[in-house]
């Protein structure tokens, strides 16, 4: 089809959709989108627990590609909802979802796919590459994350160094936490996501999505804020897994992604990040480029976390090529890197 390199593709819809029963009463929503005999590629979700959208199905060329999407357990259409503090999320771990992503690709007859997403959808992506790189064909990631327990530090404490304000107010919100530390400020706003009472779960997501939202509030963005101008009942469930995981370490040893990056080796992989993300600084997509041998990365100089113009370009680039096409990296899409 005709279009500029810097074009997203047309809004396309599912052809085809499901809920897969993964397990522990938990059924998972999946959409596929495009060519069903294209390229496969998944669209991994951040958050944890943001649930999937629209948007990302436009970086890919529907004729070309057989684009699958999904919401991780817990958010979106996926059961049971995390929103509700009936459902348990003992069972909503970073192991499971590997497994979920595995179930979903043998249910769809997919032999192996390229994987795609950023921030926390990242950190899936590398923890499934991992553990299965024989079904991985290639990487896309823009906001590299790994979910080491000092990039959750830095994201729920140090960033508490460029906006005190607003972090006095994030911790203010859970003045039974033992101490500033991360761990117990994360396990406080755990426990009161997960309160009966209502208004705490309220309150507990309002100071949460308000603190995230600081973080981003440099970034230039349309629309309503990131974190609390989503519907009430998808914040509910963002915040509540969020704070499960981060508050659990993601259930990772600490640097494991990046110690074990070597195991992605042979596998093609394409890092876009931000130089001034706040929420995930760039070091992050840097040490992960020099631990894994077909890593490359660009550096987006004016971008942050959610990116622009110009990682929308590198994104689309990357994926026009992986599927076949030219896919030239326009010339302002700043440094290029590569172990």
């Amino acid at each position: 089809m005709h279009r500029r390199p810097d074009e997203k593709y047309p809004p396309i819809e599912p052809y085809e959709h499901g809920m897969l029963d993964v397990g522990d009463g938990n059924l998972v929503y999946w959409e596929a989108c495009g060519n069903p005999a294209g390229k496969p590629a998944v669209v991994v979700h951040g958050g944890p627990g943001s649930g999937c959208t629209e948007r990302p199905r436009q970086y890919f060329d529907p004729a070309r590609y057989r684009v699958i999407l999904f919401d991780q357990r817990g958010c979106g259409r996926s059961t049971p909802h995390a929103s509700d503090p009936a459902t348990d999320l003992r069972f909503n771990t970073t192991d499971r979802l590997i497994a979920d992503m595995e179930r979903l690709r043998v249910r769809l007859g997919i032999d192996n796919w390229l994987l795609y997403g950023g921030s926390w959808g990242s950190t899936l992506i590398l923890a499934y590459a991992e553990q299965h790189p024989e079904r991985v064909s290639e990487i896309v990631i823009p906001a590299v994350t790994t979910t080491r327990r000092s990039e959750i530090d830095w994201l729920y404490r140090g960033v508490g160094n460029i906006f005190p304000e607003a972090w006095d107010v994030f911790r203010a919100g859970v003045p039974e936490a033992a101490s500033d530390a991360t761990p117990d400020v994360l396990a406080a706003y755990a426990r009161r996501t997960e309160s009966p009472d209502p208004e705490v779960r309220a309150r507990a997501t309002a100071d949460w999505c308000a603190w995230e939202d600081a973080v981003l509030s440099q970034e230039a963005y349309t629309g309503p804020p990131p974190y609390s101008g989503r519907p009430a009942r998808a914040q509910q469930a963002l915040v509540r897994i969020c704070a499960h995981y981060f508050s659990h370490g993601a259930w990772l040893e600490e640097g494991q992604l990046i110690r074990d990056a070597g195991r992605l080796a042979g596998i093609p992989g394409v890092l876009v990040h931000g130089r001034f993300d706040l929420g995930g600084p760039l070091i992050t997509a840097w040490e992960l480029t020099k631990a894994w041998p077909d890593a490359e990365l660009t550096v987006i100089d004016d971008a942050g976390h959610l990116g622009g113009a110009a990682t929308s370009r590198a994104v689309l680039a990357a994926l026009d090529r992986f599927a076949g096409g030219q896919g030239p990296v326009p010339p302002d899409m700043g440094p290029t890197a590569g172990a």
